[in-house]
């Protein structure tokens, strides 16, 4: 299919720039999405579906301040780091602006030259390797000296960081939040085990995919960034028993998707434990193995999420669903509402 095919008019007043006072208090578009029919509701109205003996998949990814703002040893010129994916060691995958400037062998000084790094190789679409140096532990290092790395389209400051983590995220390794998730708070997932529904916690590390734009315009020709997930056997012992039980697997964002149905296409159908990396790309056409509904939040025009939420229901399901939203004048994007599809 062609990219254009999943677009759709956002007035920019819609992307929501701040969250809720309230996590739970967001708006949710509940959409069958066999039939595309859909209601207005609350984010708590999602409790009505649930039902004993479900799984609510949740990603545990916990969100790095992975934003550096650094200086270049040699010049003292000015340049910002985001922190990707953590390979062999103190190496990083990192973004960095202005990349051309920054070249094998440069060497940058954060907070004082309490962090160094040098750069160690050169990737597409302003892509670094850099090694850090360091004294102590890094991620306390980085939690003094780092930013959360809010969205581009998010220009307001955001007073209270972890309003962009989830109220269980725990593993830490995301470049970006798990938005889906951030519409939970304790009270509600109480709420949730209290039905009898498992809570079922996996991890993605959401990485370089997130910030990129799709540069093709047939979706067959794209490929997604690769990204670390892992399921634990206990996480796989139980939601095989939801199976067995003829029970519903939730997936809340799109990123618990993805690392369901890599392990279910990777294991013919099967859940197992497993921990690897993941380049799935979900599109139109996908046959989904692991996931019966999702809860999501409004994506971008044109991005492999909403390409990822038209597999699992229609295109025009999903974008007659866009359109109403935007009509109704709901929140878009990583602060903004959410969408529940299911049957």
């Amino acid at each position: 299919m062609r990219v254009e095919d999943f677009n759709y008019e956002l007035p920019e007043e819609l992307i929501a720039q701040t969250p809720l006072l309230d996590r739970t208090s967001s708006r949710l578009l509940m959409m069958n999405r066999e039939t595309g029919a859909y209601r207005d509701g609350v984010f708590p109205d999602m409790l009505e579906y649930l039902s004993e003996g479900d799984a609510l998949v949740l990603n545990n990814t916990r969100v790095l301040p992975a934003r550096l703002h650094g200086i270049k040893a040699e010049t003292g010129g000015h340049t910002e780091v985001l922190l990707l994916k953590q390979l062999e060691g103190d190496e990083w995958e990192t973004l960095v602006k202005p990349a051309k400037r920054i070249r094998v062998g440069t060497v940058l000084s954060f907070g004082d030259g309490r962090l160094t790094a040098v750069c160690t190789g050169e990737l597409e679409h302003g892509g670094r390797l850099m090694t850090f140096k360091y004294e102590g532990i890094f991620y306390e290092v980085l939690e003094a000296l780092g930013e959360m790395p809010l969205p581009p389209y998010i220009k307001e400051q955001l007073e209270d960081q972890e309003r962009y983590q989830t109220v269980y995220a725990e593993e830490n390794g995301s470049a970006a939040a798990p938005t889906a998730g951030l519409h939970f708070t304790n009270e509600l997932l109480e709420a949730i085990r209290a039905k009898g529904v498992h809570i079922v916690f996996i991890t993605l590390h959401v990485g370089l995919g997130t910030f990129r734009p799709i540069s093709v315009e047939d979706t067959t020709n794209h490929k997604m960034h690769s990204e670390f997930y892992r399921m634990t056997e206990e996480a796989a012992a139980t939601l095989n028993d939801v199976r067995n039980n003829g029970k519903k697997i939730i997936a809340v964002g799109t990123t618990s998707m993805r690392t369901l149905e890599s392990i279910t296409q990777k294991f013919d159908g099967a859940i197992k434990a497993d921990d690897g990396w993941t380049d799935i790309f979900i599109s139109p056409g996908f046959e989904f193995k692991a996931c019966d509904a999702l809860i999501t939040n409004f994506h971008l025009p044109k991005s492999t999420l909403v390409m990822l939420v038209s597999a699992f229901s229609s295109r025009d399901n999903v974008i007659n669903a866009y359109e109403h939203a935007v009509a109704e004048k709901y929140r878009f994007f990583s602060f903004g509402d959410a969408m529940f599809l299911q049957k």
